[in-house]
């Protein structure tokens, strides 16, 4: 692979073999444990019940907590924090402590790469994976810096990263684009 430099002001870096990036949200555990506090409430019926007011209603609360207590906490701690990977093939984006939902875009259908100095949760729904039809598709863990990715196809994926501008640079560098101070207002 060839040595890229980029001129920024003062002086000349290499561009990195693997550039790596994290955005992590810490607000977010809050509701995981709110979370684990309906899962503990739901096992807690279920075990320190008399079971006298019915069969129904102790079941439906039980199944209730328990549901309502799994979701929110895998929900959360699936978007507590996004790591974004460019390495000369591709821009990866894992989520959460095992890395699902992940998305993996080739490089060869990437067509541009922008900075995005101020993505929020509101711009795209709230927190997570979302989809809008006239933004594209977003992994939204907390408000801040993000990169917004334009696909060969015209769709735009955008990610809150922190250091988004040198991922910018990174993808950029790969594709053999021009540096551009332009930054998208999302």
């Amino acid at each position: 692979m060839r040595d890229h430099f980029r001129v920024e002001g003062h002086a000349a870096e290499p561009l990195p073999a693997v550039w790596t990036g994290r955005a992590t949200n810490r607000a977010q555990w809050l509701l995981a444990a709110v979370g684990a506090a309906c899962l503990a409430l739901g096992i807690e019926l279920a075990v320190d019940s008399a079971w006298t007011s019915g069969i129904a209603p102790l079941l439906m609360s039980v199944i209730g907590c328990v549901a309502a207590g799994l979701l929110i906490l895998f929900g959360t701690l699936a978007f507590v924090h996004v790591a974004v990977r460019v390495d000369s093939d591709a821009v990866e984006v894992r989520c959460g402590h095992i890395g699902l939902p992940r998305r993996r875009i080739p490089l060869d259908h990437v067509v541009g790469a922008e900075f995005a100095p101020k993505v929020t949760p509101r711009q795209w729904g709230g927190w997570g994976y979302r989809w809008r039809p006239e933004r594209g598709t977003a992994v939204v863990v907390r408000r801040g810096e993000g990169i917004v990715v334009t696909l060969g196809d015209g769709r735009t994926f955008t990610v809150t990263v922190d250091d988004a501008e040198a991922a910018v640079r990174a993808i950029r560098g790969r594709l053999g684009l021009a540096e551009s101070n332009k930054a998208v207002g999302i």
